[in-house]
């Protein structure tokens, strides 16, 4: 684990420094859990966001986009529950004078003790090789049996707690399995009291008309109150999705893990309108799809896993997760919710307006169900950093820290790189950017040795990587280079546009989706 969090500080640092994530407001020491993506943080975000947009929108004749406003009428977070109900349980360590979530300290305690009974496990499998049996050790070990008796026990109290919003159990659990304060080591806790994530702030031209709106929690709310709208001026007919990337805000206490979990941060959030009845074979549906959409992008399919819930929020009646395996562990990158007729009911019901959907093959009206797939922007980004980073052993004694982003989604998909800054080279260099920069996201270099070039180009995670020399003035042939394998091969420039669009084309990614 120590190990893990020390690649984490890695990555943390290599996105810094290569220009993918900049702590916001650094000049002024910074501000908690807020971050700013750099040049090519944000071009590598804003692939991510078209790879799901296009999958949504283009792979779907019957999905929809829309951009809703952050601010909207305060009623529709009374409606939504989140002005009653969007708490977090939180705890005071009175040594260390820190906040944390009771929820989060529980189950990294749940993590610590699975990890153990990981190990064991690891450790037996050296030590058997192939004639190791995984089920049966795990079925017969008596450490193993006796962590997984631990875990379960702690699970089953803290599942209860939280089911019955017990915030007196959540500390008493604290307390008796001896969870300290990561900063401080004691265990000197508060009592667990519920806190309110929105942000609040005012509207209104005057002191004397104005009215308190909110920054909007999640998404989703600015779908569901223009379902109508969508679906009569598009003509939409159900089952139909509307999808929609934006903002949203959340004051979270205990903000960590980089960008995992912060105060501003983006959603793409798709809400699939079905007939009721309906709604739990197009969840059975949705949770495959979109389990597809991340293992086409090649990082590894043993590194995702579902997790059911097994608490449901008051509005849904099925709802599982996607986790990734991230350096800290798995964790959540994606929600998959059958959220009933809840969201449409409730704005009806507070608006006075009748949201419901004639169904002309079954002649009535009624209020349709919802599936919604909401994932998170910042969370895709850092699973993809994570997988990708490598700091690999070269023949030699070399080193070079890689990144091995799926090619669709790099920030720069080729490099033009002139081999010395004379005899024609740069002119050359540039004009064979300009034969690609229309396609490609391209950057030319000249600075330092070409060596030193490549790999300041594997550090950014760019593909290819073009090199002109002498020959390129004789022959009209360029140096290709392999970001994965540094392998070199001798191309005609005419032929660069077309391998490009073979390896770097979002268009493959998609059509694995088919």
């Amino acid at each position: 684990m120590a190990k893990q969090e020390d690649v984490f500080k890695k990555i943390v640092s290599h996105a810094k420094e290569y220009g993918f994530v900049f702590p916001s407001s650094e000049i002024y020491d910074g501000l908690g859990a807020v971050y700013d993506y750099a040049q090519n943080g944000v071009e590598l975000k804003n692939n991510i966001k078209r790879y799901w947009w296009e999958a949504m929108t283009l792979l779907h004749e019957n999905i929809v986009g829309i951009d809703s406003a952050i601010f909207m009428h305060p009623t529709i977070w009374k409606a939504s529950g989140h002005v009653d109900a969007f708490n977090d349980p939180l705890i005071d360590n009175r040594d260390s004078k820190k906040r944390y979530r009771a929820d989060v300290l529980i189950e990294d305690e749940i993590a610590k003790i699975e990890d153990k009974i990981n190990k064991e496990c690891e450790k037996a499998a050296k030590r058997f090789g192939d004639k190791f049996d995984e089920a049966m050790f795990r079925q017969t070990n008596p450490r193993v049996l006796e962590n997984q008796h631990k875990r379960d026990e702690l699970h089953a109290r803290y599942e209860k707690a939280m089911n019955d919003n017990d915030l007196a159990e959540l500390k008493q659990i604290i307390v008796d399995y001896g969870i300290v304060d990561p900063v401080s080591g004691t265990k000197n806790w508060t009592d667990v009291r519920q806190f309110n994530l929105m942000f609040k702030t005012q509207m209104g031209s005057s002191a004397d008309s104005t009215m308190d709106v909110y920054l909007r929690p999640e998404t989703a709310q600015g779908i569901f109150v223009n379902f109508l709208n969508v679906q009569k001026t598009g003509r939409m007919r159900i089952p139909f999705g509307i999808a929609q990337i934006g903002k949203a805000f959340r004051n979270e206490i205990v903000a960590r893990q980089f960008i995992f979990r912060m105060r501003e941060f983006e959603q793409m959030e798709m809400q699939f309108f079905v007939r009721p009845g309906e709604e739990l074979k197009w969840f059975d549906y949705w949770r495959e799809q979109r389990l597809r959409w991340h293992k086409a992008l090649g990082l590894g399919d043993d590194k995702y896993r579902f997790h059911d819930h097994e608490k449901l929020a008051h509005y849904a009646n099925a709802a599982t997760d996607i986790e990734f395996r991230m350096p800290f562990g798995f964790k959540e990158v994606e929600g998959i919710h059958s959220r009933t007729d809840f969201d449409l009911s409730q704005h009806a019901k507070f608006s006075g307006k009748k949201i419901q959907y004639f169904d002309a093959e079954l002649n009535e009206s009624y209020t349709p169900y919802v599936i919604e797939t909401s994932i998170g922007v910042d969370r895709m980004f850092l699973s993809v950093m994570c997988s990708s980073y490598e700091e690999q052993q070269l023949d030699g004694g070399d080193t070079r820290v890689v990144l091995h982003l799926p090619k669709a989604l790099a920030p720069i998909k080729c490099a033009i790189l002139p081999l010395v800054r004379k005899d024609g080279m740069p002119e050359k260099a540039h004009e064979i950017m300009n034969m690609l920069k229309f396609d490609f996201a391209c950057h030319y270099e000249d600075k330092d040795t070409v060596g030193k070039r490549y790999r300041r180009q594997d550090a950014i995670g760019t593909p290819y990587c073009v090199t002109v020399d002498g020959q390129t003035l004789e022959d009209n042939t360029v140096t290709l280079r392999d970001r994965d394998t540094m392998q070199q091969q001798r191309v005609a420039i005419a032929d660069l546009p077309a391998i490009l669009a073979r390896e770097c084309s979002l268009n493959n990614v998609l059509r694995k989706l088919m």
